[in-house]
């Protein structure tokens, strides 16, 4: 098992390529299963969880290849096995997404329920009432969800709150149901967007994804598709925060600007410049940071999953800030970490107030959840000595090779094995 070793090194500088987003890819991926056809994903990031989410639709009985930037599911060949077993669901939630495509396309699914999580329970209630709206029988027994319909059909469906994932499930469900599906009070995330558009290139007409109200117009049959990517958000804005907090001057190859706005506005808040050049962000900071109070909250929002790295830049900035998390409950375990190297983190209850501390001390640090780690990296960029960033694993989920993306603007990071470590 690696680790990531870290010691601060000074401002960044040079450039680096945004990859993939993750969290697009992965609905988009379950949205193979609409077809019987070849599909072609482009910009695909070579990540964990591509390979898990491949991994599962081959156990369906999809043939895929995986060859990041590419990933290519093949025509079936064979009659689809409509089951995602526990082995696989538990390793990456987002597993359940082959839920509504496996019962809008087969007529059958059957799905383990995926439990909670480090950052706190995250309930399936509001996948199983849409589908349940679009005609379908469930029911769940033995820790499955077990989903049959001959076929679906349109209906309106109110979320009781935006749901990413509940959303996605949803629209791929109605994308061959029969008739016109219109979802309320829709998750508004550009992930959401970008499977809307992956949905009207299979011949689906979806209208008003990446607002609060989608409309869909099912079709009979869907056609497969070949697809770039949308850059990640979350990995520019990762990006963002270790400029932020290292300082320096790092040009961020196609990040997603617009996808970006809130935690932006917080940067600059921050005295963190940034920048629109061409096709491309330019992040700059040169004068001292400036503590910044954020609350977390859905798209257009500021992103939960920027929260830790935030933070991160936070311990070094000039004065307290507060941090309010109303996403998830258990999103401030990367707090005890950074505490260790010296951080001044006071929590009480979903609110974190951070007084910003003249400097960092290297440690052995334990990641906890995919961002944490990312925080954990960013403080060790400024940090005096060496941080050992453990459970890499974490970061392997969401980021691409992120130790030899710093590295290549300056910073003083590898990736270490961990036999012979304290």
């Amino acid at each position: 098992m690696d680790a990531i070793r870290v010691r601060g090194n000074g401002p960044l500088s040079g450039r680096i390529p945004v990859g993939g987003a993750k969290n697009a890819a992965l609905p988009i991926l379950c949205a193979t299963l609409l077809s019987d056809g070849a599909s072609l994903l482009r910009n695909v990031p070579g990540l964990r969880d591509i390979e898990t989410t491949s991994a599962l639709l081959r156990f369906l009985g999809r043939d895929v290849a995986v060859a990041a930037p590419e990933v290519r599911v093949s025509a079936a060949s064979g009659p689809i096995r409509p089951e995602a077993p526990y082995e696989l669901v538990r390793q990456m939630r987002a597993s359940v997404l082959v839920l509504g495509p496996l019962v809008a396309r087969h007529g059958r699914a059957k799905v383990s329920l995926p439990g909670g999580c480090a950052i706190g329970a995250r309930p399936i209630d509001q996948h199983i009432r849409g589908l349940e709206a679009l005609g379908a029988t469930i029911r769940v027994e033995h820790g499955y969800v077990v989903a049959e319909a001959p076929r679906l059909k349109g209906a309106e469906i109110v979320f009781d709150l935006p749901t990413v994932t509940g959303t996605e499930n949803l629209m791929m469900a109605a994308a061959l149901a029969k008739g016109r599906t219109t979802l309320v009070n829709c998750a508004r995330e550009p992930e959401v967007e970008e499977l809307g558009r992956v949905l009207n290139k299979m011949g689906a007409k979806v209208e008003g994804a990446g607002t609060d109200i989608i409309v869909i117009h099912g079709a009979d049959a869907l056609d497969p598709f070949d697809h770039a990517i949308i850059s990640d958000r979350i990995e520019a804005g990762t990006f963002m925060a270790a400029v932020g907090a290292a300082g320096g001057d790092v040009l961020l190859e196609h990040a997603p600007i617009d996808d970006l706005e809130p935690v932006i506005v917080k940067m600059r808040q921050a005295g963190v410049e940034v920048e629109r050049d061409g096709e491309h962000m330019r992040v700059r900071r040169v004068k001292p940071l400036r503590a910044v109070d954020v609350t977390t909250a859905p798209h257009p929002g500021f992103p939960t999953d920027m929260q830790a790295q935030f933070m991160a830049m936070m311990c070094v900035a000039e004065g307290q800030s507060v941090l309010t998390e109303t996403i998830f409950e258990n999103r401030f375990m990367h707090v005890p970490e950074l505490c260790r190297m010296g951080a001044d983190i006071d929590t009480r209850g979903h609110t974190a107030f951070v007084t910003g501390v003249k400097g960092l001390s290297g440690a052995s640090v334990m990641a906890t959840d995919l961002r944490a780690s990312a925080s954990l990296v960013i403080a060790g960029l400024v940090a005096e000595g060496d941080t050992i960033v453990r459970r890499v694993y974490h970061l392997d989920r969401g980021y691409e090779h992120i130790e030899k993306k710093l590295a290549g603007v300056g910073a003083d990071i590898a990736r270490v094995p961990l036999e012979g470590m304290p």
